[in-house]
């Protein structure tokens, strides 16, 4: 069920990003060229399909959604080359095929997630990809900006490096994963809901406390799969969290006990849907997908 969502999801965002990685001149083809690099090399498309499935939650269309599915992927998307980079996680495989700054060089890499962070809010503003309203879409810049920046992602990759051959409490390994994964999770839920135009307070509570859950979760399994996964199947180097001495959850909690805290959080996901109807279904096979996962 969820393959087939993902598919028609992916289709959507994917023919949407296609037309916005589209170099202007012959002058800026390299970069650009790195830029889709980046972003069409494959995916899963998580965050995308959580914006679709939490705008149709509240009965949005997807139409609706377009900008948003885009922005979240591309955020995420200049997110992954710059920790790619050598002074980042110095990372040479990502999605099976070597990294932007291999593919190309460092400079261009570092160039082209620059261009894909900005490109996100060009695509969130973009009229002609969803038709909202002014201030729908201003309450969703308020958002991605909060989530991309030091208060969200970019504090807590600041917090990774800082942690790295340190020990760390459960606390702090969650407050670090809140922020670098969780945040854009959670607000790639909560743009969703803005661009359905029903969400109220109450639901959009629901929906923030299913996508913490959910955000935590997604880290806990991709910590489990770094040491159970093999690299052929993640896509990328397995075992580059120990090799790197990173805080992870089996590191500190112990693989079983890890990986029923992500069952854990999961469940927690699903009971914070328990207000919503059958319309939240997505949503619900999403949380159980991103602890089934194996890549």
């Amino acid at each position: 069920m969820i393959t087939h969502y993902q598919k028609f999801c992916q289709g959507h965002v994917d023919a949407a990003l296609e037309q916005l990685l589209q170099a202007p001149s012959d002058e800026l083809q390299r970069l650009y060229a790195a830029m889709r690099y980046s972003v069409m090399n494959g995916g899963k498309r998580v965050r995308p399909l959580l914006v679709f499935a939490s705008c149709q939650a509240l009965g949005g269309e997807v139409q609706q959604a377009y900008g948003a599915a885009c922005a979240v992927e591309l955020i995420h998307a200049y997110s992954l080359v710059h920790d790619d980079l050598p002074a980042m996680d110095d990372d040479d495989l990502r999605r099976g095929q070597p990294t932007t700054h291999k593919a190309f060089d460092e400079a261009y890499a570092i160039l082209a997630g620059d261009a894909l962070q900005s490109l996100a809010f060009y695509a969130l503003g973009d009229e002609t990809l969803s038709p909202i309203s002014a201030q729908q879409r201003l309450d969703m810049f308020k958002v991605l900006s909060n989530a991309a920046g030091a208060a969200g992602m970019v504090g807590g990759q600041a917090i990774d490096l800082s942690s790295v051959g340190q020990s760390i409490d459960q606390a702090t390994l969650e407050l670090m994963h809140r922020h670098k994964t969780g945040a854009l999770i959670q607000a790639s839920v909560h743009l969703g809901a803005l661009a359905s135009n029903h969400a109220t307070p109450a639901t959009l509570n629901a929906l923030d406390a299913y996508a913490q859950a959910i955000g935590l979760a997604f880290q806990v399994q991709d910590d489990i799969l770094d040491v159970t996964s093999d690299t052929q199947t993640l896509g990328k180097q397995q075992g580059s969290d120990a090799e790197h001495n990173k805080p992870t959850y089996p590191a500190l909690l112990g693989l079983k006990q890890a990986q029923q805290y992500a069952y854990e959080l999961r469940d927690q996901a699903q009971a914070a849907l328990a207000g919503l109807d059958q319309r939240a279904d997505h949503l619900r096979n999403l949380a159980d997908y991103i602890v089934s996962r194996s890549s």
